[in-house]
């Protein structure tokens, strides 16, 4: 089915892009939950799955409000009030939901996705007092982020950021019109038209306030996925350009200049980190002992070189944008 929306002037004027870490929240979990392949991102699920397993994060509360397909619940995804939101200020803005916004959120649930009953059960408790058991949602989806999103968010906001840039780039070389029809191949726009295509739901203009929201995503392949809630903007989630190299191996040919200055064990690890490993898997993996990695980490880390994420009992390591820079060949 095809649906149009009518934009003015202004509305079009107000059109703004933003990166979302709840989107990637949302729609990274969604693919774990449903693809048991996931081709585009194969690596990164293979590493995450196991964790999320570990953790009780398939039977939790995400699982109950995030179904396989369909609808998703709009208060977890609120408008961003800048272009590169943190994550806690979107945890903050769910905590800040109306307890009527949920209601409806989980009646829309409750009647286009058929939960589990244990899923259903868990709805129950959140309809019944949503500003008690938006704290427990919150700290879950805080648990996924640091399993499944915090060691790959340098990449990952990467790939977004750069979507950011080439579209509002094309925004000041050709105007709005041109990238809304680029966005992708569902969505098109003429003569103050959006008109979008196979979306599994009835979407009107008057469930939207004034202007329009686009939100690269580097886990909404191969679909786009919308929020309307007035009076915020039109939320539109759509698949940023270049996931299929997104887990592609980084060039790590570090000179061995790079090598004299950081030393070589260092560089070893860096160029290891392709992978976000911890400090058990680098000394097996390096032939170094645990201890003299945890002290190379640790020198990495004050450098800015390397970030650490709790992930269960251990702490994953992680290669920054500057370390990947630094190891990419020049020229």
């Amino acid at each position: 089915m095809e649906y149009e929306l009518n934009f003015s002037a202004a509305d079009l004027a107000q059109t703004r892009f933003a990166v979302s870490p709840m989107w990637e929240v949302v729609t990274s979990f969604r693919l774990l939950n449903v693809e048991a392949d996931a081709p585009l991102h194969r690596r990164w699920a293979a590493q995450v799955r196991p964790r999320l397993l570990s953790a009780g994060l398939d039977r939790g509360w995400l699982a109950a409000l995030i179904p396989g397909a369909g609808y998703l619940a709009d208060f977890l995804n609120p408008t961003p009030a800048g272009p590169f939101p943190e994550l806690a200020a979107e945890l903050a803005a769910i905590r800040g939901s109306s307890p009527r916004n949920v209601r409806a959120d989980l009646a829309t649930i409750a009647a286009k996705c058929r939960p589990s009953d244990r899923a259903a059960a868990r709805l129950r408790l959140l309809h019944e007092d949503p500003e008690a058991v938006l704290e427990k949602v919150t700290d879950e989806i805080q648990t996924y982020w640091e399993l499944a999103l915090a060691p790959y968010w340098p990449r990952v906001r990467q790939l977004l950021e750069a979507d950011v840039f080439h579209r509002a780039r094309q925004v000041a070389e050709h105007g709005s019109a041109h990238v809304l029809n680029e966005l992708h191949d569902t969505v098109s726009w003429d003569s103050g038209t959006l008109r979008m295509v196979r979306r599994h739901c009835a979407l009107t203009r008057d469930q939207t306030g004034a202007g329009l929201l686009l939100v690269p995503s580097a886990f909404a392949w191969p679909r786009i996925l919308t929020r309307s809630v007035a009076p915020d903007p039109l939320q539109l989630a759509y698949p940023a350009r270049g996931i299929g190299t997104l887990w592609e191996p980084r060039a790590t040919k570090a000179s061995d200049a790079v090598a004299a200055v950081l030393g070589r064990s260092r560089t070893m690890l860096l160029a290891e980190l392709d992978t976000p490993a911890s400090t058990t898997q680098l000394a097996r993996h390096s032939g170094l002992s645990a201890a003299a990695v945890s002290q190379h980490l640790t020198a990495l880390r004050d450098a800015g070189l390397v970030t650490g994420h709790r992930a269960g009992r251990s702490v994953l390591y992680a290669r920054t944008a500057i370390a990947d820079a630094l190891l990419t060949p020049v020229g």
